[in-house]
């Protein structure tokens, strides 16, 4: 058995552990009901009261086995002698008067629910209502008395059954039909589930070929058996044409008259089967504007066997096929069919019938006028302030909705109310709309809820509030994993019993485990003042092993049945306030645990919420055989029993059981010490006598219920010395044992106390204070209250030894140091970090618990103490013990505590890091002046940010002005002064900081020093968050308009750098505010070089530079660093001289020229380069050759 924690003192007693679990639903002594599995008797389970008495109403939706299992409600009395059960026979009293109805399988009983009027709500959901040969599965609900009595029965509004239908068989006869026996098989399967006489239907049938003939009148035959032997024998028409459409004009004008047998008002049905393209084609629009007019509903069979077997086209195939499409009425899918030859007819016989079929009873043009022929109202059902809500989760095509009933009107919402169609196309198909539902009581009105477990394959719960008649979807909560079946169980849940919802919760019990096991689960959401659910946390079961023949060895047995797991959440019940603490609880089924057993999980309140940890875990219901699925139900609203306490009522399959509370006491103890020190000089061995610490434990008793009786039980509590250590330091006198027990008679609303005087042994060590744990409990487990388990059930107190000599009272004197290993600190972007050394001393008596406590200013963060062992606590202080449990004469202890600081947490006003440093110690010391330190760190910010600037120009970045340019006498236009140059400035943060505002400060030469412009600024553009001044820009104000002369004086500029020195600079400024990580700032600036001057000047080359700086404003905590202070932009300009080359520099490099040329002719005619050589040397030379030959 798994049992819940709600409450565990842990104590260590000599290596052992002692817990105590505290609840209050009596397992042992159950009240329980039998029934059959087969009949599913325990399928739900309600708590009843009436005049008579207090019952259990049991739903057993397949009582009636085998014949007819209609399914009945049972009445089981509590507290009489005798407790069986009776069955209501709610199925024969129920009844939809002038309805031919289909009770067998109704599945009665299979919700059950009270409901205000003292009665209770019975309904079988798979109630159904015969209509011609079709079957309605509407479901109903039967409105039972205080008194059991059937007071009338609810069930969906229908329209008026009418199982009345003439019916035409227009049949293709032509010589391409192949094999005609086809056709009379496929005839005779179809009119054999056709329930034909003058009442009835009737059928028809036409032939056609290259001719029209009637084969059978609507009235010839007044009985199914008839009509269909005469089919079997009807010839094949044969004919080379297939005139479709003469045969539909023929049937529409004679075969649907009275002389034939048609009745008046009564739905006229055609259909058309055909193997081939029609030939008179040409009559279409005309026959079928007739067919509409005279109200005939068209089913139209495609025959493809002539097509395949000439092996024809697809394009042939598709052309046939639209025409008979075209014939069909709307909607084409439930109108149409096509088979691959004559053969394959069989196949759609069921299909075409059950189209034709449902056209009984409706009085619509077509076959889609039912929408909730099938709705199964009542699979779920709920009793709201304003009315009552049914699931009808088979409406619309399985997509579901709910019906809600006030007084005798019924709401039924519309197809799309819950889903649009258009937009959720597959997502909401047999959604289960309906499944469960439930409300929510608000003080701006009723919240309705209700869920849709297979929306969208992982489920979805909807919330909406009712405008008249109208559904308006407020919220929707949507399923996490597929097949959870998310939605399937809704409970609300008020906790605080202040009439209004605080929880909802929605439970997916098929939520798949880790090893693919059916666990499921349980979501748990709040509601806030908005009326919206916000998640809160999830509620899961204890882990079930899967154990079959092919796990794991882990597995001690295996299981019997299939699935595994728990199905948390297959049954929520609201409880009415289990444990007396005035708050509501709520139960929870878990049926497949335990191999199918069961059990049920117990949560109680919580503020306005539930405790997330179960308090109690009851898996004593089922056995798996007799009764299995124990937690498949549950209610829980009755003191069934008087006590003034709810009971709980729990349901399985095959049984439901009775579970009693019990009684909630409150037991609180207090203990205390006198002396509350332990002198280990006076309090040693020679005491042992007459001790020398005296405990006092003190008990008071309540019960909660109001019961005005005053309970009395026997309660025992035991006292254990030294429970942290293996050997007790100390002795009980009147045992000479560490450990006393004792036993008390307790009454309600009483207290009482008890004294135990223990002694200290010689020899003793110093290390800790002594442990006294205290445990109590109550002496009868089964019977009688049980301790209220949010009160702990042991109390643990230490004493502190000490050593002070003879006198009573140990004087120390404690010396303080403490010093930080900087002086001051600039805070950069990364994380700074320093430590505190401190060092204690004490000069007189022991100094027992003794604590350094830092207490640092906001602007840093604790990292660590050195050495680590250091026992501290850190929390708004850092809290050290120094020497534990004392710090001894002359004794001396150190340690290092480390920050940090973050430059993310800027305190404005924190121009330093403070840091107080005190010691304290449990003795007495009237020296206080050495027993604190204030240490006091100067601090600045670096502001984490960067600072660029980047210049933009057309084309080159090096300007270049020719002397022979032309510059225009008179400016009208700034693009007429010169070259364009662009600076951006980015000022942005890098570091989660905010810093305080900045000025950008940007200086620029204007002039030369004969009064030539030189930068003449056009532009300013800056971000939102920046203030620039832009009463410089243009101050010409060239324009159109306004135009300006040039004049420029001719000068030497010369070659260097133009800055400010010596020439008329101009500066403008710009503020930048606060700035933090998520923000940044720009500054662009627009220039524009004055070419005049430079045309006129004399220069080669120069560099002007434009000088920006970055600072902060009325501050001095924040500082720059000095790489972003500053940013330098400099604009390159140089001159081309006109004519080219002078002409004095050519005539002097030809004159060089032609002097080298000199020199190197003279070299070479020295060294005899032009020397011809004499006919007698050239002689020798050439008898010296022929000799060496």
């Amino acid at each position: 058995m798994f049992w819940s924690v709600k409450h565990c003192s842990l104590i260590i007693i000599i290596g052992s552990l002692r817990c105590l679990w505290s609840f209050n639903v009596d397992e042992k002594n159950a009240m329980k009901f039998s029934g059959s599995v087969e009949d599913m008797f325990g399928y739900t389970v309600q708590q009843f009261e009436n005049n008579e008495g207090k019952w259990i109403l049991i739903g057993s939706p397949l009582t009636g086995q085998p014949a007819h299992r209609t399914g009945d409600v049972y009445k089981c009395p509590v507290g009489r002698s005798d407790s069986k059960c009776i069955k209501l026979d709610l199925p024969e009293n129920t009844t939809i008067p002038d309805s031919n109805e289909v009770k067998d399988n109704m599945t009665m009983g299979a919700t059950l629910v009270t409901n205000p009027d003292g009665g209770f709500l019975a309904c079988g959901p798979l109630y159904a209502r015969k209509c011609g040969s079709q079957q309605y599965t509407t479901g109903i609900c039967s409105n039972v008395s205080a008194s059991f009595q059937v007071m009338n029965s609810i069930s969906p509004p229908l329209q008026v059954c009418d199982n009345k239908l003439d019916i035409v068989m227009v049949l293709d006869g032509s010589n391409s039909i192949y094999p005609w026996s086809s056709i009379k098989e496929f005839l005779v399967k179809f009119l054999m589930n056709i329930d034909v006489g003058p009442t009835l239907s009737q059928v028809g049938i036409v032939s056609y070929g290259d001719e029209v003939s009637h084969v059978f009148n609507l009235s010839q035959f007044n009985n199914t058996k008839d009509l269909v032997a005469e089919a079997s024998k009807i010839p094949q028409k044969t004919g080379t044409k297939t005139n479709t459409f003469l045969a539909i004009e023929t049937a529409r004008k004679e075969a649907f008259t009275k002389e034939r047998g048609a009745r008046p008002g009564v739905k006229k049905v055609m259909v058309i089967v055909t193997d081939g393209e029609s030939h008179d084609n040409y009559k279409y629009k005309q026959a079928m504007k007739e067919c509409d007019e005279d109200g005939i509903e068209r089913f139209s069979i495609a025959v493809l066997g002539d097509y395949y077997r000439q092996r024809k086209s697809e394009k042939d195939i598709e052309t046939f096929i639209k025409e008979i499409k075209s014939i069909a009425s709307p909607p084409i899918q439930d109108h149409f069919f096509n088979v691959s030859d004559e053969v394959a007819l069989l196949n759609i016989t069921e299909s075409l019938g059950s189209k034709i079929f449902a056209l009984e009873g409706t009085t619509g043009n077509h076959t889609t006028s039912f929408k909730l022929e099938m709705s199964q109202a009542g699979f779920s059902t709920h009793v709201s302030k304003e009315g009552v809500m049914f699931g009808a989760v088979g409406a619309y095509d399985w997509n579901g909705t709910v019906i809600m009933k006030k007084a005798q009107d019924f709401i039924i919402p519309g197809e799309d109310a819950f889903h649009s169609r258009a937009v959720e196309r597959y997502e909401g198909m047999a959604g289960y709309v309906g499944y469960d539902v439930q409300s929510a009581s608000r003080p701006k009105g009723i919240l309705y809820i209700t869920g849709a477990p297979r929306y969208n394959h992982t489920g979805r719960v909807i919330v909406y509030k009712l405008d008249g008649n109208n559904i308006k979807i407020k919220q929707i909560l949507k399923g996490e994993q597929i097949g959870s079946y998310f939605g399937s169980v809704l409970q609300t849940v008020d906790v605080d019993n202040d009439t209004y919802t605080d929880i909802l919760l929605v439970g997916a019990p098929m939520y798949m485990g880790p090893e693919r096991d059916e666990q499921g689960q349980v979501y748990v959401y709040k509601i806030n003042e908005t009326d919206m659910f916000e998640y809160e946390m999830t509620l899961k079961p204890i882990a079930q092993p899967c154990c079959t023949s092919r796990s794991h060895s882990s597995c001690k047995t295996i299981n019997k049945n299939e699935p595994c797991g728990s199905r948390f959440g297959t049954a929520i019940a609201s409880v009415t306030d289990l444990n007396l603490d005035g708050l509501g609880d709520v139960v929870i089924g878990a049926p497949l645990e335990n191999d199918h057993r069961g059990a049920v999980y117990v949560y109680h309140g919580a503020g306005k919420s539930l405790k997330k940890q179960f308090v109690q875990r009851i898996a004593s219901g089922g056995d798996g055989e007799k009764m299995k699925f124990f937690g498949q139900s549950i209610h829980g609203v009755l003191d069934l029993n008087g006590d003034g306490i709810t009971d709980v009522t729990i349901g399985g399959i095959g049984g439901a059981a009775l579970f009693w509370s019990r009684d909630v006491a409150q037991l609180r103890a207090n203990m205390s010490f006198q002396p509350d020190k332990i002198n280990m000089q006076t309090c040693g061995a020679s005491r042992k006598n007459s001790g020398c610490v005296n405990i006092t434990v003190c008990f008071g008793y309540i019960v909660k219920s109001e019961k005005e009786d005053r309970f009395s039980t026997d309660m025992q509590y035991s006292l254990t010395l030294d429970s942290l250590r293996a050997v007790s330091r100390g002795l009980f006198v009147n045992n000479t044992e560490r450990k006393v027990l004792e036993q008390k008679r307790i009454s309600n609303k009483d207290s009482f106390c008890g004294e135990h005087k223990f002694y200290m042994l010689d020899k003793l060590d110093f290390r800790d204070p002594v442990m006294i744990s205290l445990v109590f409990e109550l002496v009868n487990k089964d019977k009688g209250p049980v301790l209220d388990g949010d009160l702990p059930t042991s109390l643990n107190k230490t004493i502190a030894l000490v050593d002070c000599g003879n006198n009573e009272k140990c004087i120390t004197d404690l010396h303080l140091k403490a010093t930080a290993n900087i002086t001051d600190l600039v805070i950069k972007a990364n994380q700074e970090k320093f430590h505190v050394e401190v060092k204690v001393r004490n000069s007189k008596d022991s100094a027992y618990n003794t604590k350094v406590i830092l207490t640092p200013s906001k602007n840093i963060n604790y990292i660590k103490v050195e050495p680590r062992d250091r026992d501290c606590e850190i929390k708004d202080n850092i809290i050290c013990a120094v020497g534990y449990p004392f710090l001894k004469t002359d004794e001396q202890d150190s340690f290092k505590v480390h920050f940090e600081v973050n430059p993310s947490n800027v305190c404005e006003k924190c121009v330093s890091i403070d840091i107080k440093v005190s010691v304290i110690s449990d003795s007495e010391e009237p020296n206080l002046n050495d027993n604190s330190v204030d240490i006091k760190i100067p601090v600045k910010y670096e502001s984490g940010l960067s600072f660029s600037a980047v210049k933009y120009m057309e084309g080159s970045h090096h300007i270049i002005v020719r002397e022979s340019e032309e510059f225009p006498s008179v400016l009208n236009h700034m693009s007429m002064i010169g070259d364009e140059v662009n600076i951006s400035y980015t000022i942005k943060m890098e570091i989660n900081q905010t810093i305080p505002p900045l000025t950008l400060n940007i200086t620029y030469p204007f002039k030369s020093p004969r009064k030539n412009i030189l930068l003449y600024l056009t532009n300013v553009a800056f971000s939102k968050n920046v203030k620039c001044d832009v009463s410089q820009v243009d101050p010409l104000k060239i324009s159109p308009q306004h135009t300006y002369p040039s004049h420029a004086v001719k000068e030497t500029l010369g070659n260097y750098t133009v800055a400010c020195d010596g020439f008329n600079c101009k500066v403008f400024l710009c503020t930048i505010p606060s700035l933090n990580l998520s923000k940044s700032s720009q500054v662009n600036v627009t220039f524009r070089v004055w070419k005049g001057t430079f045309i006129k000047a004399e220069f080669s080359s120069l560099e002007m530079t434009v000088h920006a700086t970055l600072k902060h404003k009325d501050t001095s905590l924040f500082v720059l660093s000095s790489a972003n202070e500053k940013r330098d932009i400099k604009i390159q300009v140089s001159k081309d001289s006109l004519g080219g080359i002078p002409l004095w520099i050519i005539i002097v490099s030809i004159l060089i020229g032609l002097l080298i040329l000199a020199l190197v002719i003279f070299v070479l005619w020295k060294a005899g380069f032009f020397k011809r050589k004499s006919m007698e040397e050239m002689k020798d030379m050439k008898n010296g050759q022929e000799t060496r030959t």
